[in-house]
C-alpha cells in the first residue's frame, strides 16, 4: 500500500499539465517521491512549483530541478549535491547549510536568497569536482556568507550581494565569504557589499565593482584585467600581485 501511494505521487508528478501543481506538492509527497525513486536513478521536479514549500532538511542530491520554481522555498540544510538547478527559480530562497557539492545553478535566479553557511566540501578544502556551477546565475540582492572557491561563475549577476564579514562576531577566527580561484570573468559585483571578502587568485578580468564596498578585500594574485573600480571603496584592500592592467578607476 506504502509502495502505491509513493508510485501515486511520482504518476501525478509526472502527468500533471505546466502550472497545476504550482504551490501543491506538500513537503511529505515530495519526501514520497524522493523515497521511491529506485536507486541509481534520479528524481525529477524539472519545470514544477515548490513556491514557498518547506523543503529543509530534505535529501534533492542528484535529482533534475532544472526549470524550477522555488521561489521562497525553505531549503535550509537541505542536500543539493550533484542536483541540476539549471535556470530554477529561487528569489527569495533560503539555503541557509544548505549542501551544495557539485550543483549546476547556472542561468537560477537567486536573486534576494540568503546563501549562508553553505556546506561545499567534505573536508576542509574545495576540490574542484566539488565545485559548485553558477555560470550567468542571478545572485543580486542576496545574503552571502559561503567558500566559492574553484566555482565557475562568469557572467553571474551579484550586484549588491550583502557578502561583507561581520567584524563583530568573529571570535573562532575571520568568517568570511570565500572566492579564491574561482572564475568571475565579467561577473558584475555592482553596489556589492564585499568588505574583507576574499579574492585571491580569483579570475575577475572584465568584472563590474563600481560602487561597490571593497574595503579590506584580499585581490592577492588575482586577475583584474579590463575590471572596472570606478567608485568603488578599496580602501584597505590588498592587491598584491594582482594583473591590474586595464583596469578603470584603481588608484
Amino acid at each position: 500500500m506504502r509502495l502505491a501511494v509513493k508510485l501515486f505521487w511520482i504518476t501525478c508528478l509526472i502527468l500533471a499539465p505546466s502550472g497545476v501543481l504550482s504551490g501543491e506538492l506538500t513537503r511529505t509527497q515530495v519526501q514520497s517521491i524522493l523515497d521511491a525513486t529506485p536507486a541509481g536513478q534520479k528524481a525529477s521536479f524539472a519545470g514544477k512549483s515548490l513556491a514557498g514549500a518547506d523543503l529543509h532538511d530534505l535529501d534533492f542530491s542528484n535529482a533534475d530541478l532544472s526549470g524550477a520554481d522555488l521561489s521562497g522555498a525553505d531549503l535550509r540544510g537541505a542536500k543539493l549535491v550533484g542536483t541540476k538547478l539549471v535556470g530554477a527559480k529561487l528569489l527569495g530562497a533560503r539555503l541557509n547549510l544548505a549542501w551544495i557539492m557539485g550543483a549546476d545553478f547556472s542561468h537560477a535566479d537567486l536573486s534576494g536568497a540568503d546563501l549562508e553557511t553553505l556546506v561545499v566540501s567534505a573536508g576542509l578544502q574545495t576540490l574542484p569536482q566539488e565545485a559548485a556551477m553558477f555560470v550567468g546565475a542571478n545572485l543580486s540582492g542576496a545574503k552571502v556568507t559561503a567558500r566559492f572557491n574553484l566555482s565557475d561563475m562568469r557572467g553571474a549577476n551579484l550586484s549588491h550581494i550583502r557578502a561583507s564579514a561581520d567584524m563583530k562576531n568573529q571570535s573562532m577566527g575571520l568568517i568570511r565569504t570565500e572566492f579564491s580561484q574561482t572564475n568571475l570573468t565579467e561577473a558584475n559585483f555592482q553596489g556589492a557589499a564585499l568588505a574583507h571578502v576574499n579574492f585571491a587568485f580569483a579570475k575577475l578580468s572584465r568584472a563590474n565593482f563600481s560602487g561597490a564596498d571593497l574595503s579590506d578585500a584580499d585581490f592577492t594574485g588575482a586577475d583584474l584585467t579590463d575590471a572596472d573600480l570606478s567608485g568603488a571603496n578599496t580602501t584597505g584592500a590588498d592587491f598584491t600581485n594582482a594583473v591590474l592592467q586595464g583596469t578603470k578607476g584603481y588608484r
